[in-house]
């Protein structure tokens, strides 16, 4: 029912707002609170006493409109409060509620009257609409445990009170847009009541505004709106505007949506929904999350000291880490050494390049670092230019998926054994070693080599590296395509000239782009227990194919046209692929050859070619170049129909259409994109590109995957991330600047055939950013006990040094609210 007009709305106020003019307030001031304005009360305003937590199980709504201007309340209004009331009459019984609406004010100093309400909403034109009394008990009805919902407008309310700018969250700025525009709304949350129901990308008109400071990071942010889609005007926030939010706030639950400024958001049922679910947890009817973003809600903590001097006692040169179900972690070392160690270029020193591959375990019971094994590998060359320094060494890590009872391991290296110094070849391999895991010490002679292959490291680099196992029991593994880029002006590197004793070292269609080369791929294969390995069905080559004679394929490549895959990771619960690679050198798209240095993120949900080095991004092809003079160009490459017509390939020439890819990045932003000729060539004009995806931007470079996190309900830990990150994918970038540090959300539709992240959300507050925090991240992976695990590279290259360092992030926030005890009608 309403209770409109049954009783005269004080009018006692503070001397102090009456020193206010008219024209102050009405010229914008309400954009923003004055955190000065209001002196301190003294005396405390109110007494009042209301019973905690408010309202009960016969659950009652508040619907608050008074307004400062005068007049006739405005047709929004109207819609809201009649659409509150049919949402409380609505659906299943015991989510049901009664809604009475008032502008009577006085309502806030009446204890008995305000105590009968589980939560109260804000359905208000703005403006000074409580005396310090009224705005003093709406103070201790929150503190009481109370629930409130502030819809549009409301975040103009009490424009002088820093308390209220914290129940809503955010004051609208200035530059906000007054028309109603359509625009695309990103529900980031798929868990809390007000966004689990909603669509992905939700479509809809209203009035959308901008805010005077963003407050991600400071309240649970459940839905976006992607400022692409409509014109934010002056103010925007850019792409991470917030629309609606809510958090646990001083002793009570608030929830604010900026939408509902229009007659026509009240007729929505999508849009009542989203006030349905608000109401649902701000009434005590349902428990939700609302301290899944919140930074204070995360401790990031790091786990291993500095080396001591002259030792890697504690980490190696961070290349990579994986958790064992007990809490263990065991990271590697690439092969750099410290300073006090000898670092040898000359290649006809037997010694060239040799470096320690270092296996540590971090036991989280001892809170002890073990120096689990060394190997020597070929990967301690130093810097330098391409030709000079290598980034081969111990690459990869993993352990068996029965690992607490055979103890084995999996490590993807470069033995130094096997280089061969004349023609500057080597052998890569993924073995397999016992660790006993009493003393945490790897045995070097229980070495089974599963897979071996050659490499050339007379140019470096881009070797890959990683590994993982799907539910199945087949193993994952990522290789670089080691060739350079610069002989191409750092775009497709397909240049066949030069090579060293007969292997190009600049022609990526000889690696990645060759169906015969295990290089420039994800390989998949199932490890048997005798140390060999079987091929499972589903691979893009089966290995037997007679196509163009026959003999010209790898049965274990999964993924072809890949650069640089140093991290993969496969989500278990689907068995879909993850993965990242870094791309080539140019730092500027090119009329003549093609697109800028794109690195990339792909969900990978079958066997698939990924494109280079013929095309990048979302099908964005090269030029090609051919002898007698690569400098010159021919066509643009056909990324539905490649051919490899390279003179250094061994493979097939007519390979498999190159599926596009959901996330790439260069130094101008993220995903760009340009249009197109009648042929599907983009433009590469850089005043024509389009970015995609505002959220992300490269400069310094280098893509790291990162897991899909699962929330485990079972799991008792006390800082295992909350289920709010459930299905999100972690991308990442070694650089902490404005490259990616994000969880997105995909469209399952979409996601294969790559589709773009319908969210994301910033990790750099949670992961924290800058010299003294993870600056370069290198790995990361979630432990058995629900918290991040994370690799800091350090700040020097092919070393370690101080900042090096293994850290675990984790989560301090608590369970859902209301406490399930305090629910108004009991455990939903």
């Amino acid at each position: 029912m309403h209770l409109r007009g049954l009783s005269a709305r004080s009018t006692k106020r503070r001397v102090w707002v009456a020193t206010v003019t008219a024209g102050v307030v009405a010229g914008g001031l309400l954009s923003g609170p004055a955190a000065h304005a209001r002196p301190a009360p003294e005396p405390p305003l109110t007494t009042m006493s209301i019973k905690s937590p408010p309202g009960g199980a016969n659950v009652r709504v508040l619907i608050f409109y008074g307004s400062a201007a005068a007049g006739e309340e405005s047709p929004v209004v109207n819609a809201g409060i009649e659409a509150i009331e049919k949402i409380g009459l609505s659906g299943p019984a015991n989510r049901r509620f009664k809604a009475e609406a008032t502008d009577d004010a006085s309502i806030f100093t009446d204890a008995t009257k305000l105590g009968r309400y589980n939560s109260v909403v804000f359905l208000t034109g703005g403006g000074d609409v409580l005396d310090p009394e009224q705005e003093a008990g709406l103070e201790s009805y929150m503190e009481a445990g109370g629930g409130f919902v502030g819809i549009h407008d409301a975040a103009r309310a009490e424009p002088y009170s820093d308390w209220f700018t914290g129940l809503v969250g955010a004051r609208p700025a200035t530059g906000s847009p007054t028309t109603v525009q359509r625009a695309t709304v990103e529900v980031g949350d798929r868990q809390h009541p007000a966004t689990k129901d909603l669509p992905l990308q939700w479509k809809r008109p209203d009035q959308w505004l901008n805010w005077v400071k963003n407050p991600s990071g400071d309240v649970h942010t459940v839905a976006r709106v992607r400022e692409s889609t409509y014109q934010p005007g002056a103010g925007a926030n850019g792409w991470d505007h917030p629309v609606s939010w809510c958090r646990d706030y001083d002793g009570g639950r608030s929830f604010y949506t900026g939408m509902g400024g229009t007659v026509s958001s009240y007729d929505e049922t999508d849009f009542r929904d989203h006030l349905r679910g608000a109401l649902l947890w701000t009434t005590r009817l349902v428990r939700a999350d609302c301290k899944a973003t919140i930074t204070a809600n995360y401790k990031a903590e790091r786990l291993t000291p500095p080396n001591q001097p002259g030792q890697n006692d504690q980490i190696g040169e961070p290349h990579g880490l994986v958790t064992a179900p007990d809490g263990r972690v065991l990271y590697i070392g690439r092969g750099g050494a410290d300073s006090s160690h000898p670092v040898i270029t000359d290649w006809n020193n037997p010694d060239v390049g040799k470096g320690n591959g270092q296996i540590h375990v971090y036991d989280p019971k001892t809170k002890k670092v073990t120096l689990a094994g060394e190997l020597s590998v070929f990967g301690n060359k130093g810097g330098g230019d391409e030709l000079t320094k290598v980034e081969e060494g111990l690459l990869g890590i993993e352990i068996d998926p029965r690992f607490e009872q055979n103890g084995w391991v999996y490590l993807h290296y470069t033995p130094h054994s096997q280089l061969d110094r004349d023609t500057q070849t080597a052998e890569r391999r993924v073995s397999r070693f016992t660790l006993d895991l009493a003393t945490n010490k790897l045995d070097l002679g229980s070495e089974k080599v599963l897979l071996k292959w050659p490499v050339q490291v007379h140019s470096c680099c881009h070797a890959g590296g990683g590994m993982t196992w799907d539910s199945k029991g087949n193993l994952y593994i990522a290789t670089g395509d080691n060739n350079s880029s610069g002989f191409s002006g750092g775009y497709s590197g397909n240049n066949p000239q030069p090579n060293y004793k007969g292997v190009s070292f600049a022609d990526a269609r000889r690696t990645a782009g060759n169906t015969h080369n295990l290089n420039g791929k994800i390989l998949r294969i199932h490890p048997e227990p005798d140390g060999t390995y079987t091929l499972p069905e589903g691979n893009l080559f089966t290995g037997r194919e007679t196509a163009e004679g026959g003999g010209k394929t790898r049965g274990e490549i999964y993924v072809m046209g890949v650069r640089n895959p140093a991290r993969i990771f496969v989500d278990k619960t689907t068995d879909i692929l993850y993965a990242g690679w870094v791309g080539p050198d140019a730092g500027e798209p090119s009329t003549v050859w093609g697109p800028a240095k794109y690195d990339t993120f792909a969900v990978i949900t079958k066997a698939s070619n990924r494109g280079w080095p013929y095309c990048m991004g979302n099908k964005q092809p090269y030029r090609d170049r051919n002898l007698p003079d690569p400098s010159q160009p021919l066509g643009w490459y056909d990324c539905d129909h490649p051919k490899n017509e390279s003179p250094n390939n061994d493979g097939l020439v007519d390979l498999p259409p190159v599926t596009g890819n959901n996330i790439w990045y260069s130094p101008q932003g993220g995903a760009p994109d340009y249009p197109r000729d009648a042929n599907g060539i983009p433009s590469y004009k850089k005043e024509e590109a389009t970015y995609r995806l505002p959220w992300l931007k490269g400069g310094g470079q280098a893509a790291m995957n990162g897991p899909v996190y699962r929330y485990d309900t079972a799991s008792t830990s006390d800082v295992k991330w909350p289920s709010y990150w459930d299905d999100k994918w972690f991308v990442g970038d070694f650089y902490d600047g404005s490259q990616p540090r994000n969880a997105v959300l995909m469209d399952p539709r979409t996601q294969g055939d790559g589709g773009l992240p319908v969210h994301s959300e910033s990790l750099k507050k949670i992961v924290p950013v800058g010299n003294d925090g993870i600056k370069n991240l290198m790995d990361w992976k979630f432990g058995p006990d629900g918290a991040l695990y994370v690799l800091d590279y350090g700040r020097g290259f092919f070393t370690s040094d101080s900042k090096s360092a293994l850290w675990r992030v984790t989560y301090t926030g608590g369970g859902p609210t209301p406490a399930a005890d305090q629910l108004a009608r009991g455990e939903q």
